[in-house]
């Protein structure tokens, strides 16, 4: 099992892309690919369960070849590390804490595209907020908190290596 959190703060002057969807008439929020915390939170929580490192580690700001990828195409990438290192992917859980937008009209639509990027793996994801508190409640930025839930495949990645070969970008 592992956890992921992941919080960026909001830029006006990017699309809003979260939990896999764009999000019209939204601020956006700022980072290297699209900025999709509910992504990003998933990823670390995976690549932490597989015993992996994290989203930066494994995909850093320095690499221009991820500038502006995409949550889905992360998660997506991140699977196959995951994979590759001997393990599948049971479960994913994520918890989006902000004021904007609102989830739950768009849950269904946000748990397929991250399910489908995960290889049809059970996505679950919920909005909250923290009653006007800290920045997520002064309306400044957006967290995202995953749990996922992976299992060892026999005979595969017996001897994982320390930090699995990443796939190519035009494998995304």
């Amino acid at each position: 099992m592992g956890i992921g959190v992941d919080v960026h703060p909001l830029r006006p002057d990017r699309p809003l892309f979260l939990a896999g969807l764009f999000w019209p008439d939204q601020d956006g929020l700022a980072g290297h690919s699209d900025g999709d915390v509910a992504a990003h939170a998933a990823c670390d929580a995976l690549l932490s369960a597989a015993g992996l490192g994290d989203l930066g580690g494994c995909f850093g700001t320095a690499e221009p070849e991820w500038a502006g990828a995409t949550g889905a195409d992360l998660l997506a990438a991140v699977a196959k590390l995951v994979a590759n290192a001997g393990y599948r992917v049971g479960n994913v859980a994520i918890a989006i804490v902000g004021n904007r937008p609102q989830i739950a009209a768009r849950r269904a639509e946000a748990e397929g595209v991250f399910s489908t990027a995960l290889g049809g793996v059970p996505v679950t994801i919920a909005g909250t907020t923290t009653d006007g508190l800290g920045l997520t409640g002064r309306g400044e930025g957006v967290a995202a908190i995953a749990t996922a839930v992976v299992a060892a495949v026999a005979g595969i990645g017996d001897e994982a290596p320390a930090r699995a070969q990443r796939p190519p970008v035009g494998d995304r």
